[in-house]
């Protein structure tokens, strides 16, 4: 329980004036539980987390904590899980292109066919490289911005319209 600043009466948490002397005491009582603290202490996942569980599935772990009560409302966790929706959608048409100009350009073309495939694999071994770095960064509590994705996450995660 916390003290009067004014009169030394106590004051019940939550209560923003004095019984005893009427004065406010909003700045004396310390915040109430329920804090992000407490939050992932209730939830058993905490922020950074979270975070890379975004990445884990891509589109689909995004999703899911956009729309997790704790963490819809934690703006890091917004902001990786736009940046992991919008950096699996560019991976996916990537690949959609990639595997379409294989098979219709590169596929009839020996010895090209066995050059445009190691470069595949090495691409494709950089997605990944990538990916395995941003889970790291969010793990660090650190907001790494893709060049054009990372902005416009962060414009979708500053958004509060829940």
């Amino acid at each position: 329980m916390a003290a009067c600043p004014k009169c030394g009466a106590a004051v019940s948490q939550g209560s923003a004036f004095c019984s005893a002397c009427g004065s406010s005491v909003a700045s004396a009582i310390p915040p109430a539980p329920g804090g992000s603290a407490d939050t992932a202490a209730a939830s058993g996942v905490t922020s950074n987390v979270a975070a890379v569980l975004c990445y884990v599935l891509g589109f689909i772990t995004g999703i899911v904590f956009l729309v997790m009560e704790p963490y819809k409302r934690d703006k890091f966790v917004r902001f990786h899980a736009f940046q992991s929706i919008f950096f699996s959608i560019v991976v996916v048409i990537f690949n959609i292109v990639w595997s379409n100009l294989f098979r219709a350009v590169l596929f009839p073309a020996g010895f090209l066919w066995t050059i445009f495939s190691l470069v595949g694999a090495l691409i494709y071994l950089a997605i990944f490289v990538f990916w395995l770095f941003l889970m790291y960064k969010a793990y660090s509590n650190e907001t790494f911005m893709i060049p054009v994705i990372g902005e416009m996450a962060a414009k979708q995660a500053a958004k509060q319209d829940i």
